[in-house]
């Protein structure tokens, strides 16, 4: 029983390596990632009063006087009973009697990123620093502003934005697949797709909770917030997988879901409060939270850059989306205008109650924000625009697959 769950805990590791990146299937064999798995489940393990960077120091200051002969010769001192023997020892020289202690995986002991991750979180972190540092009367265009805190928000993004990979990867199963795994059953529980849905399922912020208690920086809104980031990405799966399926949806749940997605910013908002010291203010979160929900609905009705046609490709939660599913294609655009007019007025009234500088500085970044995104004529703002919606995304998956195969059979040529 004990070799069963040793094996487990490999398996594991490996499929955590692997959605990191630091093990690629394509370049490595079966021995190689047993190996390195033992060697970071090695690594996590209790050993006194060090810690990991303390134990990768040591690895890089000896790493040069350890050779092959040097371990043949020290397997043959410590005993003749072969490699199991030098594993052993290599632990009990390792533990004192009393700090003995289970080994669990490194997904559930180390909060861990990847540079795909940390790349695909620098726009939000610029984002986070030109939008929401004057809300804590910090200059966002000052390096000493943001190099202070930037180790810590660039790891938090990084580290949600690789969970929300996960989840991305997910919505790319087969939908059966999908449904099956969200349920609490153990069919098939060694794929690296059950793997991930665990990871999403069974407190996936726990490395970063344990980060944050280890820093002093963990509250109950930050809590709360990672709760509220589990709920999106169960309802993202639940309502991109009923539209594959052709199955109803709740529009509560599509409303839901909008207004969790950008719990990310809220975490870092909560977090920038902590480390400065100050106290929540609930006025700027509450009207942060709008200013996030009417960029997401921006950004689900984007056709510049295709954001609206690429989510139906990918299967990925967009607002337009869900709204053409309950309401149809030809109700959905005014329903969904009535729903962004309601919104928008509580921001007004929020923005007035800022105050005249604050608030002017949010118009002035709105703008900025504008003029990024492409619109260099109209309203300063912006002006909102539906895309023409797609009535059978089936259809129009099976349309674009076709049209792709004959360009690549064209360039062939």
């Amino acid at each position: 029983m004990e070799g069963l769950k040793k094996l487990e805990q490999v398996q594991r590791t490996i499929h955590v390596l692997q959605s990191i990146g630091i093990i690629d299937p394509s370049k490595t064999n079966d021995d190689s990632e047993r190996f390195l798995a033992n060697f970071t489940l090695l690594l996590v393990q209790h050993c006194g009063e060090l810690d990991i960077s303390a134990k990768c120091q040591l690895i890089v200051e000896h790493m040069a006087e350890i050779s092959t002969a040097y371990l043949t010769g020290a397997l043959q001192c410590i005993s003749g009973e072969g490699e199991n023997q030098i594993e052993s020892s290599v632990s009990l020289h390792c533990y004192h009697k009393e700090d003995l202690a289970p080994v669990q995986s490194i997904s559930d002991e180390m909060a861990m990123v990847g540079l795909d991750a940390m790349l695909r979180a620098s726009s939000t972190l610029e984002d986070f620093c030109r939008s929401y540092f004057m809300f804590h009367k910090m200059d966002g265009n000052q390096p000493q502003s943001i190099f202070r805190h930037l180790p810590m928000l660039s790891f938090t993004e990084s580290y949600i934005y690789q969970l929300d990979s996960l989840n991305e990867k997910l919505l790319q199963l087969p939908t059966g697949e999908v449904t099956v795994l969200d349920r609490d059953d153990d069919e098939d529980e060694r794929s690296p797709s059950a793997t991930s849905v665990r990871m999403l399922r069974h407190d996936p912020f726990r490395p970063l909770v344990i980060l944050f208690e280890h820093h002093g920086l963990l509250t109950e809104r930050i809590k709360e917030e990672f709760r509220c980031g589990e709920e999106y990405w169960a309802l993202e799966r639940k309502l991109c997988c009923a539209l594959m399926s052709d199955n109803e949806i709740s529009i509560e749940d599509a409303i839901r879901a909008v207004h969790l997605k950008s719990f990310d910013y809220r975490v870092l908002n909560l977090l920038l409060y902590h480390m400065r010291g100050e106290k929540v203010n609930e006025l700027h979160m509450e009207f942060l939270s709008l200013s996030e929900l009417l960029v997401e609905v921006s950004d689900d009705l984007k056709c510049r850059r295709f954001d609206y046609e690429d989510d139906i490709l990918n299967n990925n939660f967009n607002i337009l989306r869900m709204f053409v599913k309950y309401y149809g294609a030809s109700a959905a655009p005014a329903m969904l205008a009535k729903f962004i007019t309601e919104a928008e007025e509580k921001y007004d009234q929020l923005l007035k109650e800022l105050g005249p500088e604050l608030s002017l500085k949010c118009q002035k970044r709105c703008e900025e924000a504008t003029k990024e995104g492409g619109k260099t004529s109209g309203p300063p703002l912006g002006t909102w625009h539906v895309p023409v919606v797609v009535e059978d995304e089936a259809k129009y998956r099976t349309e674009f697959s076709t049209s792709s195969k004959d360009v690549h059979m064209m360039d062939i040529r």
